[in-house]
């Protein structure tokens, strides 16, 4: 069970990496097309110029809006598988000590139970 989760975590992981490679390639591909239109609209230099980089410009900060908020979405998801892996190995040692702690209990009643039987047979009963 915890390694479906596990596995859902990684798809939507993956999932989300793929939504942003796509929406860079969507970013791009708007910035190119709109300076091959600027450059082939009929218009001053000047002017074709002073457009091409307000929209540069205006790119720049919609990619960096888009990369911080993606960062900030990697690091939360990152934080969580992180999060969900301490929780399993705490829950894993904890699992690993209770039946070491188990198994020690056994020994010691069955040492005891040997030493019974032992000091038993030692005086004839």
């Amino acid at each position: 069970m915890k390694r479906n989760n596990d596995k859902d975590k990684n798809n939507s992981l993956s999932g989300f990496l793929t939504a942003l490679v796509f929406l860079s390639g969507l970013l791009l591909g708007g910035l190119i097309g709109s300076v091959v239109t600027l450059l082939l609209a009929p218009q001053s230099g000047q002017k074709t110029r002073r457009q091409i980089r307000r929209k540069g410009e205006d790119l720049r900060e919609q990619t960096t809006d888009m990369i911080e908020d993606s960062a900030a979405q990697v690091r939360a998801k990152t934080h969580q598988v992180t999060t969900a892996i301490h929780e399993q190995t705490d829950a894993l040692q904890q699992h690993g000590q209770d039946v070491v702690d188990e198994g020690r209990e056994r020994f010691a009643t069955v040492v005891k139970a040997g030493k019974t039987a032992g000091k038993a047979a030692v005086h004839g009963d």
